[in-house]
């Protein structure tokens, strides 16, 4: 039986073994072909799929999504609509954790600019804010 081994696909790929058999599990990946020792072997279509995997997780998609994108990948003529809905309720995603990001920035921002690092008696202003959220001058 020809194919890549289980060690190759991750190499070529970058996705640790470990992650492979996870996503053979859910039923990202088919369950591959074996040698007659048992060696999982895999083909050119799942080393394509498994890159699209990574790929999509590199993008952040989580796996129910990709499982989504998956199943569309095999209907390409009905997928456009749905898969761009999934991509742009992504992009609705990464708009949320970058504006919660900034909350966090302009606090902690805040919170620094009130202590000059040095101890002048009081106690200290990053303690204190990290320690009572009511000193925080909002939702972060």
């Amino acid at each position: 039986m020809q194919g890549h081994s289980i060690g190759a696909l991750s190499k070529r790929t970058g996705v640790k073994v470990t992650t492979i058999r996870f996503y053979e599990g859910r039923g990202l990946l088919p369950d591959p072909g074996r040698t007659g020792g048992g060696q999982r072997r895999y083909g050119d279509a799942e080393l394509d799929r498994l890159s699209f995997i990574a790929h999509a997780r590199q993008l952040g998609f989580d796996l129910d999504a990709i499982a989504d994108l998956i199943a569309l990948q095999e209907t390409p003529r009905t997928a456009h609509g749905d898969a761009h809905r999934i991509a742009t309720d992504r992009i609705s995603d990464i708009r949320g954790r970058i504006e919660r990001l900034r909350r966090l920035e302009r606090e902690l921002v805040r919170v620094v600019n009130a202590c000059d690092g040095r101890s002048d008696g009081h106690p200290c202003r990053v303690l204190h804010a990290l320690a009572d959220h009511q000193a925080c001058d909002g939702e972060h």
